[in-house]
């Protein structure tokens, strides 16, 4: 989560109106697929090589990886040159908010780490409820850094805690995005969904760390908590931290996110909001951006599009 020269630092709050939800962290009520013959326009698949990526994670390579939302700002440039413009220019910086500051651990939240050309970068993510039991949601640009520049190496490592990962590692067989994101880097569709290999016993993620409902359509100004894994300044990346309140409009652009106060930054990008307190809510965004000197993270309206990439996923 870059927060100057890319306009994805911070985190996002989230919104919605007219709602899909699926079912709790125990088992999932089907929802509606996104189409019979498992296509949609509106959403790009990516197919991702996970032989050998489980290995490939060692923990220095974990230690040493680079927030990813300093890949948020290349998609932008190429999708939002008029809005990007805007954004304020600077040292990337954290923000004040409601942050807990205790670090903790949830089961079925954790890191996301993966490759884009030469480097490795770490992400949030959070496992949710899914027709394939092996879902998980995080942001546009941990999946897609722009043309020709798709993850590779991807990984989910829930409950990562100091180095810990007490659900070990789990691998990507494939990635989903809205179309607005992958072709047009559009902040307003920044997040995506992956679904993960089964682990080396044949069993499928949330029936081994739960997952959360998902939401989609409802309505804006709700309360949330966003969890996340920042490492910038105060920050080492090493354990979970959230932030909570009540989200309002970005009125810097026009791009259809909701803000909320946070003291998180770079790492956090793709972590999930909660609807009220807690992490037993409902899903309904991601972290996203911030601007440089705010004191508001950001996330992208979980609407129709995004439904449509999560209905497509949870299928796959």
């Amino acid at each position: 989560m870059t927060r100057t020269r890319s306009l994805a630092t911070g985190l996002l709050s989230l919104s919605t109106a007219a709602a899909l939800v699926l079912g709790s962290a125990g088992g999932a009520t089907a929802a509606p697929a996104a189409s019979e013959d498992k296509k949609d326009p509106s959403v790009a698949s990516i197919a991702v090589e996970g032989l050998g990526a489980a290995d490939y994670w060692t923990a220095d390579k974990m230690k040493s990886a680079i927030p990813g939302d300093v890949l948020a700002g290349k998609a932008l440039e190429r999708g939002n040159r008029s809005n990007a413009a805007t954004v304020e220019k600077g040292k990337p910086a954290a923000t004040k908010g409601s942050g807990k500051g205790e670090p903790q651990t949830v089961s079925h939240v954790g890191k996301i780490f993966f490759t884009m050309g030469d480097y490795n970068y770490v992400c949030s993510g959070n496992a949710v409820q899914s027709i394939n039991r092996s879902t998980v949601a995080t942001a546009g640009h941990c999946a897609v850094g722009g043309p020709g520049q798709e993850a590779k190496n991807f990984a989910f490592v829930p409950a990562y805690d100091n180095g810990a990962t007490p659900y070990g590692t789990w691998t990507a067989r494939n990635l989903y995005t809205p179309i607005e994101w992958r072709a047009n880097g559009n902040i307003s569709f920044d997040t995506a969904f992956a679904v993960m290999n089964p682990d080396e016993t044949g069993r499928f993620l949330t029936d081994v760390v739960g997952g959360s409902k998902v939401a989609f359509n409802q309505p804006r100004g709700l309360f949330y908590t966003s969890y996340g894994y920042p490492a910038d300044k105060q920050f080492n990346g090493l354990t979970l931290q959230n932030c909570e309140g009540t989200a309002t409009p970005d009125t810097t652009n026009k791009f259809n996110t909701q803000g909320i106060p946070c003291n998180m930054n770079g790492g956090a990008s793709g972590g999930p909001w909660f609807i009220g307190s807690g992490a037993n809510g409902v899903q309904n965004s991601i972290n996203s951006y911030g601007y440089s000197g705010s004191k508001v993270m950001y996330g992208p309206y979980w609407g129709l599009e995004i439904e449509a990439t999560y209905n497509l996923a949870q299928i796959s």
